[in-house]
């Protein structure tokens, strides 16, 4: 396994591959690079027969994944925008959601926008007690890209996906365990002593049918909808509200959305 990573650190004991996304002065929001990585590492752990399952999270205490990296997109128009989500579904989310293998996210705290779907991507969630988890990209002028919108109504919901998205607002570990976003919360001293244990328990399972349980789930959800949310996601770049929300968040104000134009 490739071990020269910029972005993410990769532990591999016996059959089990940890991977933490190792930005942390960054929050470890997502760019291109870290994606590339994450990619790379998360195809090799799949295609290696001795990794049986494998364990994401963040370095540091403050956050498993803050989001994406906005000043990267910020000037971003419509193609470049159906590009970004078009790539970052199929190469990272994608792969992880239909992988074959468990992947348990560990979320150690912050877990926005990108970083909750990245969490939500993966088969079981596990959060620190002080986590906090939301999908604020309608304050930019966006939507979720990654998933988001598809993957947290399977999970919680239409009523509740809505809110959460419509609003912007985070919800805490508590909160998120009792909708079913997460599917434990532990202290974070615990957090990966409890997502090894999980895995290890589901390690013990036949391979072949943990894998088939994990197709069937997935054949019950519409896959459309994956393509409206980029389509979507990608016509609200180059709006003068994208602008203005991008705007807003990197000059650190709030964004002021006129919408009533006369």
């Amino acid at each position: 396994m490739n071990t020269n990573y910029q972005n993410i650190v990769v532990e591999q004991n016996l059959t089990t591959c940890i991977i933490f996304i190792n930005r942390e002065k960054k929050l470890n929001a997502l760019n291109r690079d870290t994606l590339s990585e994450l990619h790379l590492v998360i195809t090799d752990a799949l295609n290696n027969e001795s990794i049986k399952g494998i364990i994401l999270t963040g370095s540091g205490e403050k956050a498993f994944v803050a989001g994406a990296d906005i000043s990267e997109f910020s000037s971003f128009n419509h193609n470049e925008g159906r590009d970004l989500a078009y790539e970052g579904q199929k190469k990272v989310f994608d792969v992880i959601h239909q992988a074959g293998k468990p992947i348990i996210a560990a979320i150690n705290g912050f877990a926005l926008g990108g970083g909750l779907e990245l969490a939500m991507a993966c088969h079981i969630r596990i959060a620190a007690d002080h986590a906090k988890m939301g999908l604020p990209e309608v304050s930019l002028g966006l939507i979720p890209g990654y998933g988001g919108t598809q993957r947290l109504t399977q999970l919680v919901g239409r009523g509740r996906a809505l809110e959460i998205i419509l609003t912007a607002d985070m919800v805490n570990a508590e909160k998120a365990l009792f909708i079913g976003l997460v599917n434990y919360v532990v202290p974070q001293a615990e957090l990966l002593i409890k997502a090894k244990e999980l895995l290890d328990k589901i390690k013990s399972r036949s391979p072949q049918a943990v894998s088939a349980a994990i197709r069937a789930v997935n054949a019950s959800q519409n896959y459309q909808g994956y393509e409206i949310e980029i389509e979507e996601f990608s016509n609200l770049f180059g709006t003068d509200e994208f602008r203005e929300g991008v705007s807003a968040f990197l000059e650190k104000r709030n964004p002021n959305f006129q919408t009533d134009k006369n």
